[in-house]
């Protein structure tokens, strides 16, 4: 789920994706097969827990949409697999950045069509970019400060007020895929917030990928088949793909007893020892779980006292956490996950340290603190519920002379105040729009988590400083500014990374090409069947 901004939301570092996912077989019996379908040609069920409201990628933004319109349109870049250090080429089959890094020209890819065999032109991208920037729903802040222009048939240009060197990264999104601008627009699209296509594109489908939309359901299911007239080199293998709304305890039955090919969403606990023959795909999420500390005196006299935030922050038993989130799960040794180039190195995790912590709180001159720690009681992320984890917190800061008040809440109700950046401590998670490391300035003072944790523009100049040159910076070292920003943040900043928890997906053995993806989980369209 992306971020929290709409829930009910390169060269320098080694891309550590390779390592982290795995794809191992369990031991036990036969293996599951794919039911035929209906219409001919196999058939792919895939159990996933849903947070869906749209098939509208202008209006898209949830987990399981993204996982949807991945397969439904296709988009100017891509990612290969579950590398996300590199965009690659897709409806374009080229890209240049220029110099000073305020323009993205884009050559498009001839030959691709849309679903009704028409040509995807140059006037589809305007149209479909400016649709997602000017509606002003859950994703328009992704284009923000863009614009979008043709310069011929075949070329786009992108150009931002400021150098945006992120975009490439940004453009993979299938919130930016590539609508039928005729058909769309013959169904109320627009290019503004008087569009109303959303409809439409809930009963069907108007892109260029490999497969279609036969029907939605955003509480219960949704079909979707091939794309006969897909115009790809590799064609879907599936002639349908079957995504249920299951929640997980009754995903693991359904891939054992095979009325499921595909599960998404089972715990390290869930997948571990599955049996049957199955697959696991395994490895870090690219999600972090993180305690804010509120910097506001208005708020907390006692968050708001940097050495009772060293405090805190040598006291958490990382490792312990690690156990409870399970196998798979690693230490965010920043907010920026390990996958994402600007990740800092593992070596430079913060470790626990009890007798540098009660120091730190004698520093502080508070006595006796107590402070009241907020989180979500009824959501749960990779199949983690948040109230063993804030426990186990409560715990390790109580060796510390630190007593935590454990106030959760349901997600509605704790969101607002997170939001409203009204909590003394939270307990939350941070899911990457993109894959770049310039979505988590989020986290620096006068920004959207900053000012959640009562950090206010002005309050680290220097920092502050260091992310605007970050956001502006070309080239390789990106990387390097960013970790040096990471490293200011977990010295002084109201942010404690903890871990990234694990991501299981289990597989019938006859399903190949699974691969995990930070942004869409799962690429429907390049599994196959052996």
């Amino acid at each position: 789920m992306p971020s929290l901004r709409s829930v009910p939301r390169r060269a320098i570092l080694p891309v550590l994706v390779a390592s982290a996912i795995s794809l191992t077989a369990c031991s036990g019996g036969g293996s599951s097969s794919s039911s035929s379908s209906a219409s001919g040609g196999k058939a792919l069920v895939v159990d996933t827990s849903f947070n869906l409201k749209t098939a509208d990628p202008g209006r898209m933004y949830e987990q399981t949409g993204l996982l949807v319109d991945r397969a439904l349109y296709d988009t100017l870049l891509t990612f290969t697999g579950s590398d996300v250090s590199k965009p690659v080429p897709a409806l374009a089959e080229s890209y240049q950045e220029s110099k000073d890094g305020k323009t993205l020209t884009l050559k498009l890819r001839q030959g691709a069509t849309f679903s009704d065999g028409s040509p995807v032109t140059a006037d589809d991208v305007v149209f479909s970019l400016n649709r997602v920037r000017d509606l002003k729903g859950n994703p328009s802040f992704l284009l923000d400060g863009v614009t979008v222009k043709k310069v011929d048939d075949t070329t786009i240009e992108l150009r931002s007020a400021q150098p945006n060197p992120a975009l490439p990264f940004i453009l993979p999104n299938p919130a930016l895929g590539i609508v039928n601008s005729k058909v769309v627009k013959a169904h109320g699209g627009t290019e503004g917030a008087d569009d109303k296509a959303e409809s439409f594109l809930n009963g069907q489908s108007a892109g260029s990928g490999p497969y279609v939309l036969e029907s939605f359901n955003a509480s219960t299911q949704v079909v979707l088949k091939a794309n006969a007239k897909y115009w790809g080199t590799t064609k879907p293998t599936y002639g349908k793909v079957v995504i249920r709304n299951v929640q997980a305890p009754t995903q693991k039955l359904n891939v054992q007893r095979g009325d499921s090919q595909v599960a998404l969403d089972l715990s390290a606990d869930q997948a571990q020892g599955i049996g049957g023959g199955l697959q696991v795909a395994k490895g870090a999420s690219a999600s972090v779980f993180f305690l804010l500390a509120n910097h506001s005196s208005a708020v907390s006299k006692v968050t708001s006292n940097p050495k009772f935030v060293e405090a805190v922050r040598k006291g958490v038993d990382y490792q312990g956490l690690l156990q409870l989130a399970g196998e798979g799960s690693v230490q965010a040794a920043g907010i920026v996950p390990s996958m994402i180039n600007g990740a800092l190195p593992a070596a430079q995790a913060t470790q626990r340290d009890v007798a540098g912590a009660k120091a730190a709180l004698a520093a502080s001159g508070v006595t006796a603190p107590k402070v009241k720690l907020e989180f979500p009681s009824d959501y749960t992320l990779n199949g983690l519920s948040f109230q063993p984890l804030a426990e186990r917190i409560q715990a390790n800061l109580k060796e510390v002379g630190i007593t935590v008040d454990l106030a959760p809440a349901p997600i509605a109700t704790a969101l607002q105040n997170y939001r409203d950046g009204k909590e003394e401590m939270g307990l939350w998670w941070w899911s990457p729009d993109y894959p770049d490391a310039s979505d988590y300035l989020a986290f620096l003072p006068g920004k959207l988590i900053g000012l959640r944790a009562g950090w206010k523009k002005g309050d680290a100049t220097s920092l502050e400083q260091a992310g605007d040159k970050a956001a502006q910076t070309i080239g390789d070292e990106r990387a390097q500014q960013y970790q040096q920003i990471q490293a200011q943040l977990n010295q002084g900043g109201p942010i404690v990374p903890l871990f990234q928890p694990s991501q299981h997906v289990v597989s019938a053995a006859s399903v190949t090409g699974l691969a995990l993806n930070p942004v869409w989980t799962i690429d429907l369209a390049a599994l196959g069947s052996k």
